[in-house]
């Protein structure tokens, strides 16, 4: 029998014939090219960090594809439980949660420590897509409905500064405003929102940590502490300029073997990549990255729930911003926020995220003919 019935749920095999193979094999090619990298920053040899990567990647991936399995309906059913808990989590992490470099962001769940703002990126999109599921066109831009999307938003980006993690706060703030502006609501409010949060920025700055202000100071003029905070960014970009059009070659960089990169295994992956393996390399990463955002873009065009759609175009443009943000970190072209690169940054916490969001862009693809009432 065809799978032609927009309520008839799909075979197994029907199932199989409906994924998405080219985002699978772009998230496989990420995850070995990721592998890789982390091989190199352990000097190579298989050490921690790429033991725990390449394991964590193998044990999330195969979640991923578990949770494919589930029906779009489901991940619609639970949007505001998964929301909420993650509400909880992040209160816990700021009341009970571990603390190492000045941030208080981790719950240890002994299995893996967990940073719940992490996945507060994924909930977020979540939440706001089935918010928007039932609302008419007609009351999109009404007082309340504005006003529970923005209580809906604010409530995690304000626990999530109080860690502190200003990046990860703007990228949650990006993530949902971009399900908001395609929901429908219309573009004034954002143009005057813009034109307050100018206004009021001179007073936002006194607010932030002093670490904070001394990053900003440092992305407008690195050389002023080239042997303090500067450093970092004077390195990376060092590093990046050298690898010329074809790399120096795999473990053959200078600047992340002489140990010039600290963080070469998390936010600044990207620069240790592009050392070795120079401009075109880059460019190869770049292509697989912007594959997968069209995949997950043309997922959400195919899928007839409005659901699926509002979560895939938001899950899209999310992770266009965690790719610009941190390619652009590391080259200088922004403030150094904390950014992790999607499955090629070291981290549990941004791998399970990474995946669960795919989950639920391949529950999209294998349901695309579903509507959800």
């Amino acid at each position: 029998m065809q799978y032609n019935s927009f309520n008839t749920q799909p075979t197994f095999f029907q199932k199989l014939r409906n994924f998405d193979y080219t985002l699978l094999t772009c998230i496989l090619l990420l995850g070995l090219i990721s592998a890789l990298s982390m091989y190199s920053t352990d000097g190579g040899e298989i050490l921690f960090h790429s033991k725990s990567h390449i394991s964590k990647f193998l044990i999330f991936f195969t979640m991923m594809i578990f949770l494919s399995f589930l029906n779009i309906k489901f991940w619609h059913y639970f949007a505001y439980l998964f929301y909420f808990i993650i509400l909880f989590f992040l209160v816990w992490a700021s009341l009970y949660g571990i603390k190492a470099s000045g941030s208080q962001r981790w719950i240890n769940l002994y299995f893996i420590n967990l940073q719940p703002s992490e996945l507060m990126k994924i909930a977020i999109i979540v939440c706001l897509a089935k918010y928007y599921h039932r609302i008419q066109l007609n009351q999109i831009n009404t007082f309340q409905t504005i006003f529970i999307a923005l209580v809906i938003l604010i409530l995690p980006i304000l626990l999530v500064i109080t860690q502190p993690d200003l990046g990860t706060s703007i990228l949650i703030a990006l993530s949902g405003l971009v399900v908001i502006w395609l929901a429908g609501m219309n573009i004034k409010y954002f143009i005057y929102s813009f034109i307050v949060l100018l206004i009021s920025l001179p007073f936002a700055i006194s607010f932030l940590q002093p670490y904070q202000k001394l990053r900003i100071l440092t992305f407008l003029n690195p050389d002023r502490d080239p042997l303090g905070a500067g450093y970092q960014i004077i390195q990376s970009k060092i590093a990046v300029g050298s690898g010329g059009l074809t790399g120096k070659g795999f473990l053959k960089g200078t600047q992340s073997y002489l140990e010039f990169l600290p963080e070469k295994h998390t936010d600044f992956i990207f620069t240790l990549f592009a050392e070795e393996h120079g401009f075109l390399g880059s460019l190869v990463l770049l292509l697989i990255y912007i594959i997968i955002i069209y995949r997950v873009l043309r997922i959400g065009v195919l899928s007839r729930s409005y659901f699926a759609k509002l979560f895939c175009y938001g899950y899209g443009s999310a992770i266009f911003f965690y790719v610009t943000v941190n390619m652009c970190m590391v080259l200088g072209l922004l403030p150094i926020v904390g950014s992790p690169l999607p499955i090629m940054s070291y981290g549990g916490s941004s791998m399970l995220a990474t995946m669960i969001g795919f989950s639920i862009v391949m529950s999209a693809k294998i349901n695309h003919k579903q509507l959800i009432a």
